[in-house]
């Protein structure tokens, strides 16, 4: 008898359980994949648009971890190569894909910085992640050639796979002296609302709320 209730009080408990992981969906992770605009270069990182993105998800429910995996000075090259081991390690449902910033600066060939976005669009997609592109802009002293095709690569991208694209992350900041640091880079502590202003937008079509 006293197996036989051991048995049922078992049952009783192992149902419990279930019922309760079933109710409590797992997290759901953002990864931000970018570059020194996302790493909060020369601020604290607790300042930039990623902690604020997190903050504000937080605070109107959605169920989302935000990781940022962002290097300052990356390439699309050397974020090609690191982003297979971060899908496998955060298995994110949205990446929000931030880079070609330095490879414009350092006029590296376009056709090379589309190929290695693609890559990454279609690596995020296989890992059955949504993807958000943002765009950046590079001064017109690259020469109008260059420059029109360098941004010209998101707005493809964004056709070719049917994602959303925030043409220019800086939008409204850049030509702002007083949103941004002394380099004429890098957006400052008061720049940092409107880059996750101009986020939103486009982020908040692909949220889910558990």
């Amino acid at each position: 008898m006293n197996r036989l209730m051991s048995a049922f009080a078992l049952a009783a408990l192992t149902a419990i359980m279930s019922s309760a992981t079933a109710a409590s969906p797992a997290v759901r992770t953002i990864l931000v994949f970018g570059d020194s605009i996302s790493a909060g270069y020369g601020i604290r990182v607790d300042q930039g648009w990623v902690s604020l993105l997190r903050r504000r998800l937080e605070s109107q429910g959605y169920g989302y971890r935000v990781v940022n995996a962002s290097v300052s000075g990356e390439t699309t090259a050397g974020g090609l190569a690191r982003l297979p081991r971060a899908l496998a390690v955060q298995k994110p449902a949205i990446v929000i894909l931030e880079l070609g910033g330095n490879d414009g600066l350092r006029a590296l060939p376009v056709l090379q910085m589309r190929s290695n976005l693609m890559r990454m669009v279609t690596l995020s997609r296989e890992a059955g992640a949504k993807i958000l592109l943002v765009g950046m802009r590079i001064p017109p002293n690259y020469g109008p050639v260059y420059t029109q095709q360098f941004h010209a690569v998101y707005d493809d991208i964004g056709r070719y796979f049917k994602i959303p694209v925030l043409p220019f992350l800086l939008e409204e900041v850049a030509l702002n002296a007083n949103l941004m640091q002394a380099d004429g880079i890098h957006p400052n502590v008061d720049g940092q609302p409107k880059l996750l202003e101009n986020i939103w937008p486009s982020l908040s079509k692909i949220l889910v709320k558990n």
